[in-house]
């Protein structure tokens, strides 16, 4: 537990979790404490609560690491700003932040702060990064802030959280999908118009990045074919990443690997048309003409290819689109003989492209569009994979 307003609420998920036959130990940073004293969870857990490395009465023990081996999962409920970053960059400078580098439980958070906090940009790139790691993180909600005004960083419901806790202790899905190989590709193809100059659009990458994680996540063996990314990739020993630049080469790849692995996962942004002809020298600009006219032709539909020849492969398609989004979706699901296809609408507000949240609905063949509620793209990516998990 870390310094929030929220840790008051913290008494009653403890007691969730024991209900629910749950062993429950405490950690907590100064901060906590001055909110809820240590005293509160010690009585109520029946064990003694870590404040402190260097607690007289511990001395004897190396009371964090003792407390990281016990630990089955790790949760970090209300979450700071300070113990994400802490988490993000290994840093371990008191009890709480220690404990969490020592052990090697899977990892839920629970940010609670600020909305301005919760929308920074370091913030975010801490969650993303440990998001990368495999921590799970159940985002804030928007409600009232202490501050006394509304805005995205309070923490959820504690039954929320409970859970979605108890959906992971279920299925701590390390095995859902051992055995099986996924190709997924992500972020944006660029074609080369001379030396300097290219066609591309602005995909982050952060959707395919996620499903490369949660399939991870779930024991698959994934290769991930990587456009231009702006997020991060992961530095993962069950993730082999692969960069590419052009719609070419992401065909090459994917051509190459397709028969040896057991889903293919289309996220990647692939551009539609190519020059012509690729200039030797930097195009310049002249005095008598302000106009420059390219030649573009189609590049090579790569999802239609590969999957016209599917043995027993699961194909998933992603459509971005900005208006009538089924009906372009649905032709799309037919003509590239997928199983599935995602379809957003890149044109709303605070959705796909460069956003961490994404809205999407779900087509499949003979199926009538199941849409699913906005939520972040890591949350997307897990329900995504547990879907694929129970197609195949």
């Amino acid at each position: 537990m870390t310094g929030g307003i929220a840790t008051y609420k913290i008494v009653s998920l403890v007691r969730l979790l024991q209900h629910h036959g749950e062993q429950v130990r405490v950690a907590m940073t100064k901060a906590a404490t001055n909110f809820v004293t240590p005293t509160t969870f010690a009585a109520l857990t029946k064990y003694p609560v870590l404040t402190d490395l260097w607690a007289k009465d511990r001395q004897a023990s190396i009371a964090h690491v003792e407390l990281a081996d016990w630990t089955d999962l790790a949760i970090v409920a209300p979450a700071t700003a300070n113990i994400i970053a802490k988490m993000a960059n290994g840093i371990a400078d008191e009890a709480v932040s220690t404990t969490l580098l020592a052990t090697q439980a899977p990892k839920i958070i629970v940010p609670a702060m600020n909305s301005h906090m919760w929308a920074n940009q370091a913030t975010q790139r801490n969650i993303t990064q440990l998001q990368l790691d495999g921590v799970t993180v159940i985002e804030p909600v928007t409600g009232q802030l202490a501050e006394g005004y509304d805005g995205k960083g309070r923490m959820p419901e504690v039954d929320q959280i409970f859970a979605q806790i108890v959906d992971q202790l279920k299925g701590q899905n390390s095995n859902l999908l051992a055995g099986k190989k996924f190709l997924i590709s992500a972020g944006g193809t660029r074609e080369v118009i001379d030396p300097v100059r290219f066609i591309g659009n602005r995909s982050s990458g952060k959707m395919g990045i996620a499903l490369a994680v949660a399939a991870a996540k779930a024991g698959a063996k994934v290769t991930l074919i990587a456009g231009q990314t702006t997020a991060l990739l992961p530095d993962n020993s069950q993730i082999d990443v692969i960069k590419v630049q052009s719609t070419q080469d992401l065909a090459d790849q994917i051509e190459s690997r397709f028969t040896k692995n057991d889903v293919l996962i289309m996220a990647a942004a692939v551009a539609d048309f190519q020059p012509f002809s690729v200039a030797t020298e930097k195009i310049k600009k002249s005095a008598d003409n302000d106009e420059l006219v390219l030649k573009l032709k189609k590049t090579p539909d790569i999802l239609k290819q590969v999957a016209s020849h599917k043995q027993s492969q699961y194909v998933v398609a992603f459509a971005a689109e900005t208006q009538q989004l089924i009906e372009n979706a649905t032709k799309k699901l037919i003509s590239k003989h997928a199983d599935l296809l995602v379809a957003n609408n890149v044109a709303s507000a605070g959705v796909g492209f460069g956003s961490d949240d994404n809205e999407v609905t779900i087509l499949e063949p003979n199926q009538a569009p199941i849409k699913w509620n906005k939520m972040s793209k890591q949350q997307v990516a897990n329900q995504l994979i547990e879907l694929i998990a129970t197609r195949i």
